[in-house]
């Protein structure tokens, strides 16, 4: 890989943290508001539609890095589940895991979340289990940005290289 596009793909990265950052924040901000009232409902949809958000973001930041490291996406209809599986893996001689398998565990929860979102009405949702991801994901968030950041570490690493 050409030391500017290493550059172009931090840089890519590094503003998928960010938005990830800012949904994190988001759901926070609308949990802490959440009204006890007849308005529950509402919140409850926006806090589904940020959760969905969150992995969205998480899932664009892996498919730069599988697009531009590992030579594509997975082509199947798992797509999903191997994309997420793949970051978990260290691939010798092209780079080292970009997260840890306990971060993968994590965050196969929030692909199910995200999936369940696609596919049922609002009303249904389960608040018990959005509430769990809810208070689960400030830690998810740092050490998201922890594990991604020393992969960013890895990148300068090859730029030096050359």
């Amino acid at each position: 890989m050409k030391p500017e596009r290493i550059d172009e793909l931090i840089a890519e990265i590094t503003h998928e943290l960010d938005a990830i950052e800012s949904i994190r924040t988001s759901v926070e901000s609308t949990f802490e508001t959440m009204p006890t009232d007849d308005q529950q409902s509402v919140y409850h949809e926006s806090l589904a539609l940020k959760l969905h958000n969150f992995y969205t973001g998480c899932e664009r930041l892996f498919a730069l890095i599988a697009v531009d490291v590992n030579g594509g996406v997975p082509r199947s209809p798992d797509w999903h589940r191997r994309l997420l599986k793949s970051m978990s893996l260290e691939i010798p001689g092209i780079r080292p895991a970009v997260i840890s398998k306990h971060t993968e565990r994590n965050l196969q929860e929030y692909l199910s979340f995200r999936h369940l979102v696609r596919n049922i009405y609002g009303f249904e949702l389960n608040f018990d289990r959005m509430k769990r991801l809810i208070e689960e994901l400030p830690e998810v968030v740092k050490v998201i940005d922890q594990e991604i950041n020393t992969f960013l570490g890895f990148l300068r690493s090859l730029t030096r290289l050359d």
